[in-house]
Parts: structure tokens; C-alpha cells; sequence
């Protein structure tokens, strides 16, 4: 009986340290966890911004050559204008 007392005091001195030691660990890898989170979320802000000014540049690309096309003295896209207003044209009424 004796040697199992001794057994469960040694047991338990040691246990201490080793539950400190894996604490500390857990503590530490969930900072890590944390950071990289973090760092994923950082870099889906980036990405939609990114989306957002690529599609307003292909707005703003898309609208100048609308406005190009309307300029043009080309008689097939004349054609298409005036087959296009017709159109609405009956649509509307």
C-alpha cells in the first residue's frame, strides 16, 4: 500500500508540469489558428475589392464601346440600330 502511495505522489508531480506543458501548447496553436483566420479573412476582403474593380472596369470598358458602336457610320450596325428602335417600338405599343 505504500508503494502505491508513493507511486500516485510521483505520478502527480510530475503530472503538473506536463499538464502546463500541454496547456501552453494548445494555448499556442490556437493563436496560430487564430493569425491564419485572420490572414484568410484579410485575403477575402482583398479578393471582393479586387472583384469590384475589375467589374467597374469592364462597365466603364463596355459602355465605351457602346458609345463607339452608336458613333459609327458602319452600315450594318446602322441597320441594327434602326432594327432595334423598330422593335421597341412595337414592343412599347
Amino acid at each position: 500500500m505504500e508503494e502505491l502511495i508513493g507511486l500516485v505522489a510521483i505520478v502527480m508531480v510530475f503530472s503538473i508540469p506536463l499538464t502546463a506543458i500541454w496547456t501552453t501548447h494548445l494555448r499556442k496553436s490556437q493563436k496560430v489558428k487564430s493569425s491564419i483566420i485572420k490572414d484568410e479573412i484579410e485575403l477575402e476582403k482583398l479578393k471582393y475589392n479586387n472583384f469590384l474593380l475589375e467589374t467597374e472596369k469592364m462597365r466603364i470598358d463596355l459602355q465605351q464601346k457602346q458609345a463607339n458602336l452608336l458613333g459609327s457610320s458602319d452600315p450594318l450596325i446602322l441597320d441594327l440600330q434602326k432594327s432595334s428602335k423598330t422593335e421597341t417600338n412595337t414592343i412599347s405599343s
